[in-house]
């Protein structure tokens, strides 16, 4: 049994709403990080959605998955730079709160 590819993009659509929420609303430089992330592995799931609607049973369509993969790297690279910078912040400041962002050259 396969999952329809209209439940795949409302899955990643209500994945990619909670990401921009939580983009918007959070304070905390980490949930900040974390929801680029979801709205990363949102767009992932699209493409491999994207992927399966327009391959047919004996050629596979394999583009989306390739895309995926893709993404999947540069989250990965955006992950360890930010983090990177979470920690120079929390050292210099004692805190990851976005508030503290305005004042960098402190």
């Amino acid at each position: 049994m396969t999952v329809p590819n209209e439940h795949l993009l409302i899955l990643a659509g209500i994945l990619f709403a909670i990401g921009v929420g939580g983009f918007f609303l959070r304070r905390n430089l980490i949930i900040v990080l974390m929801s680029i992330e979801l709205m990363l592995n949102a767009a992932n799931l699209t493409f491999v959605a994207g992927s399966r609607m327009h391959s047919s049973g004996a050629d596979p369509n394999l583009e989306g998955g390739l895309f995926a993969v893709f993404v999947i790297m540069v989250a990965a690279v955006e992950a360890s730079v930010g983090l990177a910078l979470v920690i120079a912040l929390y050292r210099r400041k004692q805190t990851v709160s976005t508030a503290s962002l305005n004042d960098l050259g402190d």
